[in-house]
């Protein structure tokens, strides 16, 4: 009996350690390749979405690491009441997507993932490319024009049509950004992917 609680405590606690570990950034956010061959899941769950929204792997890659330079639990800072007690958050982002509640719900809905969490990787990077599909749509965005891709994520489709961007330079600023991480993540991963894309037996025998 006193083994198989052990066991059972030993279980516990790797399965934990496992969890954090997985939860933690990765160790160089700047190549998309160094990032999915730390993770295949991840690489797994970012082309998973590009085929079912249509939207390239390297726009959604570049809009999470602007969003939250992918921390599994980011949210934006808290105000300063008086200078220094904490105040309220400025909105309910949170996430590796930041999405706010309101449009996760919205995901959910039409996703039918109900079980999604903003924490999770593989729900994150479907819904940035699920809402990168619907501004191609509703604005007629190139799935590559990343920049305008960013400005319809951060504005709103409406915000994007009445160019309420313009009005805000560090807006336009993290726009370029995401524009110039898109295509950095677009090279780095057409020198990657056909090794990404082979199986454990495959890259074990080559």
């Amino acid at each position: 009996m006193d083994r198989l609680i052990r066991r059972l405590i030993f279980s516990m606690l790797l399965a934990f350690n496992l969890s954090a570990c997985l939860a933690t950034q990765p160790r160089n956010i700047t190549n998309v390749c160094a990032i999915f061959e730390d993770r295949r899941s991840w690489y797994r769950a970012a082309r998973n979405s590009e085929q079912r929204w249509g939207v390239p792997i390297a726009v959604n890659m570049a809009i999470i690491y602007q969003e939250s330079s992918f921390r599994a639990r980011a949210r934006p800072e808290r105000s300063k009441v008086l200078w220094v007690f904490p105040g309220a958050r400025p909105s309910s982002a949170y996430g590796y997507a930041q999405a706010l509640d309101g449009t996760w719900q919205d995901y959910i809905r039409v996703s039918g993932n109900r079980s999604a969490s903003r924490s999770e990787f593989d729900d994150a990077v479907d819904f940035v490319a699920w809402y990168n599909a619907r501004s191609t749509r509703i604005n007629s965005i190139a799935s590559n024009d990343a920049r305008s891709l960013y400005y319809a994520y951060h504005e709103g489709n409406g915000g994007y049509r009445q160019k309420s961007y313009i009005e805000k330079p560090w807006l336009v600023d993290a726009a370029n950004l995401v524009q110039s991480n898109f295509n950095r993540f677009s090279s780095q991963l057409a020198s990657c992917r056909l090794e990404l894309e082979k199986t454990w037996f495959q890259r074990l025998i080559s």
